[in-house]
C-alpha cells in the first residue's frame, strides 16, 4: 500500500486520513508532531496515585471487582 504524502496534506485532509486508517501508527505520530501546540497549557492532576485517598479508593474499587467475579 502506498502512503500519501503527509507533508502536502491539509490538516483536515490529514485528520480524515487518520480517521479512515486508525491502524497507521506512523501517520498518527506524524500528525501529532505536526499539529501539536508548543504553547499549550498542561494541567497536571491535583492528586497523584501516591495520595492516601486515591490509594484507598483504588483498593476499594479493586476489592469490589474481585467480589463481583
Amino acid at each position: 500500500m502506498n502512503k500519501p504524502d503527509f507533508a502536502t496534506m491539509t490538516r483536515s485532509e490529514f485528520r480524515q486520513y487518520i480517521l479512515e486508517h486508525r491502524e497507521d501508527d506512523e501517520a498518527v505520530s506524524i500528525y501529532v508532531e505536526r499539529f501539536q501546540d508548543p504553547n499549550a497549557k498542561v494541567y497536571p492532576p491535583t492528586t497523584g496515585l501516591n495520595d492516601p485517598d486515591v490509594a484507598t479508593a483504588l483498593r476499594e474499587r479493586l476489592e469490589q471487582r474481585r467480589n463481583q467475579a
